[in-house]
């Protein structure tokens, strides 16, 4: 197939492209390398993708007409993997309507040019934050999520109703993929994991907002990947999808994993808990598990192991 992956030069796109590549599919890839964070760390993670003959690049904001037409131009698209977003809960506190914008429109757009180019398979990426506030555990895809906490949260719910939107009036095939906290080589550096890992190793203090107590459902990168992979396969209809480990974490244990992998003790500051941010994310997986033959196979322990690996290793920018 040739696959159109949006945000594919980011931290999930760049490992979902070389599973693809590795596959045998073709891949067209547009990235606006944006400041989020370093936009060379972006450029780094396609090092492995670049020198393969089936990949192409478009530099390009998924707002903007003529880049997103020009992914249309490399030969006929049979889907759609559309993982770009303005990413983060407490940024998105700070800049809503760019959230709202990069979020919302950039999709609204992206279905209309797929409407228009004849292309109706599409994988969403959607996010646990959805859930909002929820003391039942775990969270099923047929949970109400009408109230979300975020700026964040709120885009991406809108953004899974236009893709039922677009199924509804187009008959487009789409599932909607609720990623729960991923973590593994090439995380974000904003990400907790990313951060505290970097901190401890350099015996600097590490910022924990609350009192540690928190849970989160902590996914490795392969066990996302497997999910996408999978639900290629699978794509029919709409589904909404969990993809997480189902096993919550709390702060503290987490911090404690770190430390006895990095074998470093964490110097810990804490601060009153931030606006938008939930206690406990917990993915229920049977939809997935029936749907796709999904099957999480990295516990916490062993996914940290090869994350903090792969930041003694160098490959990772400062």
């Amino acid at each position: 197939m040739n696959l159109l992956v949006t945000g594919g030069a980011g931290f999930i796109g760049s490992h979902v492209m070389e599973r693809l590549l590795a596959d045998g599919h073709t891949v067209v890839c547009i990235d606006d390398f944006d400041d989020f964070y370093s936009p060379e760390i972006k450029r780094r993670n396609l090092s492995e993708v670049q020198p393969n003959g089936g990949f192409r690049l478009v530099e390009g904001d998924i707002r903007d007409d003529r880049a997103l037409e020009k992914c249309f131009s490399f030969g006929r698209v049979d889907g759609v993997i559309h993982l770009a977003a303005r990413a983060g809960v407490r940024p998105s506190l700070a800049q809503p309507e760019l959230y709202y914008d990069v979020n919302v429109m950039g999709t609204l757009r992206l279905l209309e040019k797929m409407r228009r180019h004849e292309v109706s398979r599409m994988l969403f990426a959607s996010s646990s934050s959805v859930y909002g506030e929820k003391s039942k555990i775990p969270f099923t895809e047929a949970d109400n999520v009408n109230n979300p906490v975020s700026p964040y949260a709120a885009s991406k719910r809108a953004g899974e109703l236009l893709c039922h939107t677009y199924h509804h009036l187009y008959r487009f095939d789409i599932f909607c993929l609720r990623f729960f906290t991923v973590y593994g080589p090439r995380q974000r550096p904003d990400m907790a994991i990313h951060k505290f890992a970097t901190k401890i190793m350099k015996d600097e203090p590490i910022t924990v907002y609350g009192d540690g107590t928190s849970r989160r459902d902590y996914t490795f990168i392969e066990d996302i990947i497997q999910g996408i992979t999978k639900s290629l396969g699978a794509l029919e209809g709409f589904e909404i999808v969990n993809l997480g480990e189902s096993r919550t974490v709390t702060l503290n244990s987490l911090i404690g994993l770190m430390e006895k992998v990095t074998g470093k003790k964490a110097k810990v500051h804490h601060e009153p808990r931030q606006s938008g941010d939930v206690e406990v994310t917990c993915a229920d997986i049977r939809k997935a598990k029936d749907l796709l033959g999904y099957e999480p196979r990295w516990p916490i322990e062993n996914g940290l192991n090869r994350f903090v690996a792969w930041l003694e290793s160098g490959r990772k920018l400062d």
